[in-house]
């Protein structure tokens, strides 16, 4: 116990704060959670229109995109957009590709946000299919368009419902940050494991990580409730 707590006063900062070059690992895991979060919400949402779609050819597209990277581990897709892609002529001639795919963080975040775009359009998808028929009906009878039945009722309705499905891919996606080392990302795994490689002391150096990780997914879980208790309240039972 002794040389776990002179482990916290000895390497801490290495993990909490930046030291003037360098990023500390929570800010990464952070900066890498949020970034493929953000994007891969904002990319689901029309994706999530487009499979629930009567044109089955647009429908199987992104039936066939989410099947590949659900079907496929994370740590797979990594490895081809930091290793795969790169190994290819065109990609490597091309001034722009050759300069992003060169970069560990700038695949990691397409990994990343390409996987989680991937479960997100599902549990969209999922959700708009579980609207309530009857508020569809209400909005035509009012003659709202395609349109402006998905912009005011069918996504805001959705998005409510598919609140608790999403906070698990949001907790499952800070789980998965943790290959990021694999491409040189500086995340709080990779301290560990420089922290470990140091001293030697496996159990100091990833305790620190896991609570670390805890401490981020309590914080994550404590925040989702909050907004389901505000955005989903009209669904608990009404007391008499």
């Amino acid at each position: 116990m002794q040389d776990f707590v002179q482990l916290i006063q000895q390497y801490w900062r290495n993990y909490l704060f930046s030291d003037g070059y360098h990023f500390s690992g929570v800010a990464i895991t952070l900066w890498l959670l949020v970034i493929s979060i953000g994007l891969g919400f904002c990319l689901s949402v029309p994706l999530a229109v487009a499979r629930v779609s009567k044109k089955k050819w647009l429908a199987g597209l992104v039936w066939l995109y989410t099947y590949i990277f659900r079907g496929t581990p994370l740590y797979v897709q990594l490895l081809l957009c930091y290793t795969g892609l790169y190994s290819l002529e065109i990609v490597r001639n091309h001034e722009l590709t050759s300069a992003f795919f060169r970069s560990g963080m700038n695949c990691t975040l397409l990994a990343f946000t390409l996987n989680t775009c991937a479960y997100t359009t599902e549990i969209f998808a999922g959700a708009i299919k579980a609207t309530p028929y009857g508020e569809i009906e209400a909005a035509r009878a009012y003659g709202m368009s395609q349109f402006t039945l998905y912009r005011r009722v069918i996504l805001p309705s959705a998005l409510r419902r598919a609140l608790p499905y999403y906070s698990n891919e949001v907790i499952l996606m800070l789980h998965a940050t943790t290959v990021a080392f694999t491409a040189t990302v500086p995340d709080i795994l990779k301290i560990a494991r420089d922290v470990n490689s140091a001293t030697y002391q496996s159990f100091g150096a990833f305790g620190i990580a896991a609570l670390l990780y805890l401490i981020i997914s309590f914080t994550l879980v404590w925040l989702f409730r909050r907004a389901e208790r505000r955005w989903l309240a009209y669904l608990r039972p009404q007391g008499k």
